[in-house]
């Protein structure tokens, strides 16, 4: 029997640390309790050994899970993200994993022998002469150290509701030693209960009133149990209800909440027909799965070609086949319909993971995807570590979007995390997108991955006209420099005129994405990174001149202040306003439109999912006919109303230092193009650009991406 294991703890540090065993030792891959400096930390189990530690090893202090919770696979994907991303193992299995929703850290204070000493002294003396106790605060910290001396350990909150006592107080009697503190975690359920009211079967009915009668019909007519809260929205009485416990006619009984997808997909879908292409598409990647050999595809289709019809009809083959599916999106706002998507195809065998869920429904779906209750999984990047099992296929769609890599620490990214967990699995991985990353392309031009190539849209529909408007000579002719340009304004009107849909991409948050005074020169920049603070309008209507209270915002770091009355640099009240942002946007085109129903769509409108699926339902229903926002609304919405899209400033990526601007402003340019004319109407593309001759314009303009990829090879 092995004597220590080795443990990944999430700390910044790139090791694993060895504990002593007990009797029973932990799996692989399970998550285990130990002492970590002065706290209690959970970490997941690397290795068991017989190997001492060149110090005494610190034994384990409970083992969470009875059986690995992490296959070896996804521990192997683990080590091999640790090593290319160069990240901490611990940081890696966090991320991996839904430790924070199911572990719970609790900070406990605990009485000193120095801290009783202290009370007592001052119990014997009276309450006039505590001389040890600091003045001004004698009757808080004796509150403090009484309430501690009758309990074992108390945690922080119930401290302080107990005594009065703030955090100050309590970090200068910890800096006495009068009191000490420590961490404690255990195991939790996070899945939220739901309390429900269920009938007694076999319960001998006495004479009821009309309102147990009432409740016992409603509980009848619902199969025999409901929701407390439904019983509660429909104004029974609690009382009520409690005499139907008492006299045993009813019992309440506690059950895990469970997330459910069914609200997704109330509205009927047509059913897909797959036309020739898409059948050449569906073979080469059922031909894949089924042979059981690694093989990347690089999915290159069109905007409008029907990806998404081949996603389903894969995922419904390898469900045939008795395996499993994952199916990444690039951002939240397309989770939602992805996964309408799939849960109209195959009901609840869909698991939805993404930064958005609650640490509860998480948990859940987690748990869900574990049991083998779902074998299809949608959502963003974290969803390429869901648990499942005979994994056989992973699509990765919009695969070129930046989305995928992660920002913080570990820093992978989630399209080349796929490419290797299905490379452990033994699995197909398909990437797909009208416009693929050049290392994508480079790798199946080299033979790395197959190539499937859908040209076309489906039904033979056009791909939209784009027109570009060259901004250099609207300011000739004008003598003014506008937002809108004349050609997007009369085109967008006409538009509206028709009772069709428009879509403004102006990818900048806020309202003036640069604050400057007059008198010096300087800009207002983040105290962090130095980048130039965003300005934020309120929603109410001001003046031009921004008063205090009014919100500057750094978009990298979160950093936000007021904006100030004077120029922190001298001093001078003649502060400018430069830049349109998607707010600013919204305003004019309100200015230019009163009669349109205007929406936007970004990060400052859209902070949820729910939020996301208002916007969207408003946009389906035709409730909103003129939507402006940033780059959100280029990726992969499919309103068939839309016919035209304007495009204002994108080419300022061209001049950012990356050497990827051109590929960044092609994909965003071909991105949003194909949000038009995906119904029976011709979509229409307006295009305002000061570089109306670069080859990225140019090419986006043809819907030429092969001669895109050609002049940025040899660029690149």
């Amino acid at each position: 029997m092995p004597a220590f294991c080795d443990v990944a703890l999430p700390v910044p540090l790139d090791r694993a640390f060895t504990y002593a065993l007990g009797p029973t030792p932990p799996s692989i891959g399970a998550r285990v309790l130990v002492p970590f400096r002065n706290e209690k930390m959970a970490g997941v189990v690397l290795r068991l050994h017989d190997e001492p530690p060149p110090v005494e090893a610190r034994p384990i202090l409970n083992i969470l899970d009875h059986e690995s919770i992490l296959s070896p696979q996804l521990l192997d994907l683990a080590q091999w993200i640790a090593q290319y991303y160069i990240a901490p193992i611990g940081e890696v299995l966090r991320a991996m994993l839904p430790l924070m929703a199911e572990v719970r850290r609790q900070v406990l204070y605990r009485i000193t022998d120095l801290g009783r000493e202290i009370l007592f002294e001052g119990a014997e003396q009276g309450s006039s002469r505590r001389s040890r106790l600091s003045p001004g605060e004698q009757d808080t910290e004796y509150k403090v150290l009484n309430h501690l001396e009758n309990s074992e350990a108390v945690g922080a909150t119930a401290l302080r509701h107990a005594t009065g006592a703030d955090h100050h107080l309590l970090t200068g009697m910890l800096r006495k030693k009068w009191i000490v503190r420590e961490t404690a975690a255990a195991r939790r359920n996070a899945r939220r209960l739901i309390r429900y009211a269920v009938l007694v079967e076999d319960a001998r009915l006495p004479k009821l009133n009309a309102n147990q009668q009432s409740i016992l019909a409603e509980l009848a007519g619902a199969g025999n149990e409901l929701a407390v809260a439904e019983l509660r929205r429909l104004s029974v009485p609690a009382s009520t209800l409690g005499t139907l416990i008492k006299r045993n006619l009813v019992r309440i009984e506690e059950r895990p909440a469970g997330f459910h997808l069914t609200h997704l997909s109330k509205q009927s879908r047509p059913e897909h027909f797959l036309n020739s292409v898409q059948q050449a598409a569906l073979a080469a990647i059922t031909a894949a799965v089924e042979s059981g050999e690694f093989r990347p595809h690089l999915l290159h289709g069109v905007t409008g070609s029907g990806k998404t019809a081949v996603y389903l009809a894969a995922m419904r083959r390898v469900l045939g086949s008795g395996k499993s599916a994952i199916l990444l999106v690039p951002e939240i706002g397309l989770t939602p319909a992805m996964a309408a998507e799939l849960h109209h195809a195959f009901g609840s065998d869909v698991a939805l993971l993404h930064s958005a869920l609650t640490p509860e429904e998480r948990s859940e779906q987690w748990h869900r995807i574990r049991r083998a209750e779902a074998r299809i999984v949608v959502g963003t990047r974290s969803a390429i570590f869901a648990p499942l099992m005979n994994l056989g296929l992973i699509i990765v769609d919009e695969e070129h979007d930046s989305s995928y890599k992660q920002e913080s620490m570990p820093r992978y990214h989630a399209r080349d995390t796929a490419v290797m967990r299905a490379k452990l699995a033994g699995a197909t991985v398909v990437l797909g997108s009208a416009t693929p990353s050049l290392e994508s392309w480079r790798n199946s031009e080299q033979g790395r991955y197959a190539r499937i190539e859908m040209p076309d849209r489906v039904n033979n529909r056009p791909l939209p006209v784009v027109q570009l408007v060259d901004m250099r000579r609207e300011f000739q002719e004008t003598g003014q420099e506008h937002l809108f340009s004349r050609v997007l304004i009369d085109e967008t009107q006409a538009t509206l005129d028709r009772g069709e849909q428009a879509i403004i991409l102006l990818n900048r948050r806020g309202y003036s994405f640069v604050v400057i005074c007059r008198a010096c020169g300087e800009k207002l920049q983040c105290e962090n990174c130095s980048i130039s603070l965003t300005y934020h309008k309120p929603v109410t209507p001001v003046s031009d001149v921004a008063p205090p209270g009014q919100r500057l915002e750094c978009h990298y770091c979160g950093y936000k202040r007021t904006v100030p009355k004077r120029c922190p640099n001298c001093e001078s009240e003649h502060l400018y306003f430069l830049g349109a942002g998607s707010q600013q946007g919204e305003q004019r085109l309100q200015e230019i439109f009163p009669r349109a129903r205007m929406g936007r769509m970004d990060r400052d409108t859209v902070r949820g999912r729910a939020d996301m699926e208002r916007l969207l339902m408003r946009l389906h229903s035709g409730e909103i006919n003129l939507l402006v926002g940033t780059q959100m609304i280029a990726k992969g919405h499919d309103i068939h109303g839309v016919t035209l899209v304007g495009v204002v400033g994108a080419d300022y990526a061209l001049g950012l230092p990356d050497f990827r601007a051109a590929e960044r402003v092609f994909q965003l340019l071909t991105q949003v193009s194909g949000r038009a004319g995906r119904g029976e109407l011709r979509g229409k593309v307006i295009v305002q650009t000061y570089h109306p001759d670069h080859y990225a314009i140019q090419c986006a303009a043809k819907h030429d991406f092969h001669a895109f990829v050609e002049r940025e090879l040899k660029y690149r």
